[in-house]
């Protein structure tokens, strides 16, 4: 008979110290002690145990009925309300990391993968108006709900197709759609309150016009691209900051929060950043222009909270040294707005 320790026998099950106490206490599971005092648990009795529904339920938790926003168990809810999240990446070596990194701003999907299981349940509409090389649309993918994906660059609209194709599965591109245009004329055609969540990365004004150390290591000199695009429509290539920022909130991320359902939710990934000497607290003033904001056909607006994604794995370079003090960014924010009816 093989004998297990109480700590070895909860490594085992996968449940918490409170979870197996009950057992322990209710006798679903029994303690027992041998000749020398020491108290063990059999192990045939936590393997029989360990194929029961109850057992299941315990260690993968219960869906509420009443929850109608995801397929998450309380379990599984509670570590997502944190807020901050550790950034993960596949890595730039990684196989399935080659055309994401053609992109010069790419999202991790295992990132965009924690709001979308938080924010819908599977089979649900989800819009991204910023597509990129498809990170939303592979998360999408991934977890079993439907994207729609506006890309500017016939480039990026392309690969985002063909990295679902060749990292996900054959076919897997058909059941999302993929729109190759400009999101100020696009989100214009898609019908009011038609989806479940947005979810985004938007451009940094012209951040990427600017060559500095990182980029010259890690882009140029691997002759990839260091901006987005070269077309007028491009948000990166706007002059005016308050213009970006008008367009941005106005054109883009108002319309967005016109055609998802009332009681929805919007996500922005976003990052502070630096032109010259200033500082541009972007996420910030996106708080300012949003939250509250009116939308076309109805409804508000509302924030709901910030969480950090934070980059730790992040190279430092020395910006300033050794003369003053500039900043390493290494977080992103995640702004999560809600649609009031």
């Amino acid at each position: 008979m093989e004998k297990l320790t109480k700590n070895k026998a909860m490594e085992i099950s996968e449940l918490s110290r409170h979870t197996f106490d009950k057992l322990l206490s209710s006798g679903v599971l029994r303690l027992y002690e041998n000749e020398k005092g020491k108290k063990f648990i059999k192990a045939n009795e936590l393997k029989k145990f360990m194929l029961t529904p109850e057992y299941k339920q315990l260690k993968d938790g219960v869906v509420d009925k009443r929850n109608t926003l995801n397929d998450l168990s309380g379990k599984d809810w509670l570590p997502e309300t944190k807020s901050f999240l550790y950034q993960k990446g596949l890595g730039a070596d990684s196989p399935d990391a080659q055309i994401e990194k053609q992109h010069p701003a790419p999202y991790s999907f295992q990132d965009i993968g924690h709001l979308v299981r938080f924010f819908t349940k599977k089979g649900m509409k989800v819009l991204d108006p910023f597509g990129g090389v498809g990170s939303t649309a592979k998360a999408c993918e991934i977890d079993g709900r439907i994207c729609t994906s506006i890309e500017l660059s016939p480039k990026y609209y392309k690969l985002s197709k063909d990295r679902l194709e060749k990292e996900v599965g054959k076919g897997t591109s058909k059941k999302h759609t993929f729109i190759n245009g400009n999101s100020c004329v696009e989100l214009k055609k898609l019908d009011t309150n038609s989806f479940d969540f947005m979810v985004t990365s938007p451009p940094y004004w012209g951040i990427l016009h600017k060559q500095d150390q990182k980029v010259k290591k890690e882009r140029v000199a691997k002759n990839l691209d260091t901006q987005y695009s070269n077309d007028k429509n491009d948000l990166g290539n706007v002059a005016c900051y308050t213009d970006f920022l008008n367009i941005l909130t106005n054109d883009i991320f108002l319309q967005c929060a016109r055609i998802i359902r009332p009681t929805k939710y919007m996500a922005l990934v976003v990052s502070d950043f630096r032109d010259k000497s200033n500082f541009l607290s972007f996420h910030s003033d996106l708080i300012q222009t949003l939250n509250h904001a009116k939308i076309p056909g109805g409804g508000t607006l509302s924030l709901q909270g910030v969480k950090i994604l934070l980059q730790n794995h992040k190279s430092l370079l020395p910006y300033g040294y050794p003369f003053a003090y500039v900043e390493n960014i290494h977080h992103q924010f995640i702004l999560i707005f809600k649609k009031e009816k």
